[in-house]
């Protein structure tokens, strides 16, 4: 059963005026988020196969701060096709560069990422696709079941959703919450 993990960039800062949307980094407290994020990654085994990661700067800084705590060799893709686009254009991603992934990881922008996980999913806990419509917040990580045997056959509504994380509700669970630094 392939599985599906939908992963928000984390907190990007807007500190420096007039840089361009593509390369805002992230603040201190995404990239705080961003290493939360990687250590559940790992303690709940969430291990992706595969990792397309939008080439913009705050994904791909999301991106390294999770690598430290993925113990295995992953495919990592980075795409122009995951900036600035619809959500149809990250199901045509996973549909095209899934390949033989059993886990796939998206990293990826809103509304996109939201969107597309509202459109894959079909099925699941009704509470937690009520919690991603409503709010996909930064670091913010959906993981979707399919039944589909292969990404290419991926149709909109055919995945359960069987988990949401917010970096917040981490921090309540894990480490002493981060002083705010905005």
């Amino acid at each position: 059963m392939p599985r599906l993990l939908l992963l928000r960039h984390a907190k990007s800062s807007w500190d420096i005026a007039g840089l361009a949307d593509f390369d805002r980094p992230l603040a201190p407290r995404g990239r705080r988020a961003a290493g939360l994020m990687g250590e559940h990654l790992a303690t709940h085994r969430l291990m992706p196969d595969r990792i397309l990661c939008s080439n913009a700067r705050r994904t791909r800084e999301t991106l390294a701060a999770l690598l430290p705590h993925l113990d295995r060799e992953i495919d990592i893709r980075l795409t122009q096709a995951l900036y600035d686009r619809p959500a149809g254009s990250y199901i045509d991603a996973i549909r095209r560069d899934g390949a033989a992934a059993r886990t796939l990881m998206l990293i990826g922008h809103n509304p996109a990422i939201q969107d597309a996980a509202m459109m894959l999913i079909g099925s699941g806990n009704p509470a937690l696709s009520e919690e991603i419509g409503a709010k996909f917040p930064t670091a913010g990580l959906a993981v979707i079941d399919f039944a589909q045997a292969d990404w290419t056959r991926i149709e909109p509504r055919a995945g359960r959703v069987v988990a949401f994380f917010r970096p917040r509700d981490l921090e309540l669970v894990g480490t002493e919450p981060p002083a705010d630094d905005e």
